[in-house]
């Protein structure tokens, strides 16, 4: 395992290589076709299909998944808006700010003074104890209740992801002065669907399937449903987009082979878990505006709306979102991962010691 994860980390460093290179070119073709269309299209068009075809050079969980997220989704998207003169990307932007704006999901701007950020010093040792502590836990899964495993995936997906996008987001601010996006915030907290999809969970996806999905569909929508109703439709395009990109990225994590494609096998549950929000999600928009034209002011109490919403999410994720990763044995594959780096941790620390004892006996 561990010359596996040797090698893992080499081929991570030759994707994320080849993909600065990628959004170089992207960049430079920019320059050469100033103006977004059909054009720009067709010549960045090369380096989306290279994006999608770096992800395969990964099989491991937290490295091949957040490096499938980032490259296969929000990359391809933000070249996608860049190829028609949209998007958060420009020509005109220094290279040193292109590169990291298209890979890593970031805004060029701090965040104002008052809001403080916990520092790497808190964030690292809390997200090790936890992983750490859920390792003993998953071995003796056999013996816990089934909704209790799927609650301790759903804890070590969010926990993991938290870690990952901060980390990024720390590093990157001090080495560029730019400033990641907040992947999550406080999302059990949410009092509807449209608070959590819309402003608490994956606010980046949100932010990049917003210009790429959701307005276009909308602007559609509005020639022939009015523009009270065409954010309807609009929410369902979205769902329906966003639950074909997670297949994407659970076939990217689910492989087993390096540079091998493997038979797909969709995940029809979790399909249906994007599905049946988009469809809950796009009601409860609907309800309110019909509210609202009637003039109605009437709100469920925030508790009960809170109570309500974190029951809805939480029960459909169990029933439909984590089987499907648990069939893509993401979990068993992140235990392997992370027993793997604990021992190597173990090794390095015995030779630490061994050298610190002979170099304290040879000044004595």
């Amino acid at each position: 395992m561990r010359h596996l994860m040797e090698g893992e980390a080499l081929n991570l460093i030759m994707v994320w290589t080849t993909a600065a290179a990628t959004v170089c070119y992207c960049r430079a073709i920019g320059n050469f076709i100033p103006k977004g269309g059909s054009s720009r299209f067709a010549a960045i068009f090369p380096a989306i299909v290279i994006l999608l075809l770096l992800p395969l050079r990964l099989t491991s969980v937290h490295l091949g998944g957040p490096t499938a997220f980032i490259l296969s989704w929000l990359t391809t998207f933000k070249l996608l808006l860049f190829s028609f003169g949209k998007g958060p990307l420009h020509h005109l932007l220094p290279l040193r700010q292109f590169v990291p704006l298209s890979l890593l999901p970031i805004k060029l701007q701090n965040y104002p003074p008052e809001i403080q950020r916990p520092s790497l010093n808190y964030a690292f040792p809390t997200a090790i104890v936890a992983l750490a502590t859920l390792i003993p836990l998953y071995t003796a899964k056999q013996s816990l209740h089934p909704k209790f495993v799927l609650f301790l995936y759903s804890l070590h997906m969010y926990i993991g992801l938290e870690f990952i996008f901060f980390v990024f987001s720390f590093f990157t601010r001090k080495l560029l002065g730019v400033q990641l996006e907040p992947q999550f915030d406080q999302p059990y907290l949410s009092t509807s669907l449209q608070d959590f999809w819309g402003r608490r969970w994956n606010i980046v996806v949100h932010k990049v399937l917003q210009p790429t999905v959701y307005q276009p569909v909308a602007t559609a929508s509005t020639r022939l449903l009015g523009r009270r109703w065409a954010p309807i439709p609009a929410i369902l395009a979205t769902f329906v987009v966003s639950a074909a990109m997670h297949e994407l990225v659970f076939y990217y994590i689910k492989r087993e082979r390096r540079g091998a494609w493997e038979p797909w096998e969709p995940s029809w549950d979790a399909i249906c878990f994007f599905m049946l929000h988009g469809t809950c999600l796009a009601i409860e928009v609907a309800v309110k505006k019909w509210l609202r034209a009637r003039g109605s002011k009437w709100r469920l109490p925030g508790v009960v709306s809170w109570i309500l919403t974190v029951a809805f999410v939480y029960e459909t994720a169990l029933r439909l979102f984590f089987p499907a990763l648990a069939r893509c044995r993401v979990y068993e594959k992140a235990t392997r991962e992370l027993n793997a780096v604990m021992e190597f941790g173990k090794e390095v620390y015995g030779v630490l010691r061994f050298a610190c004892f002979h170099v304290t006996r040879n000044v004595e």
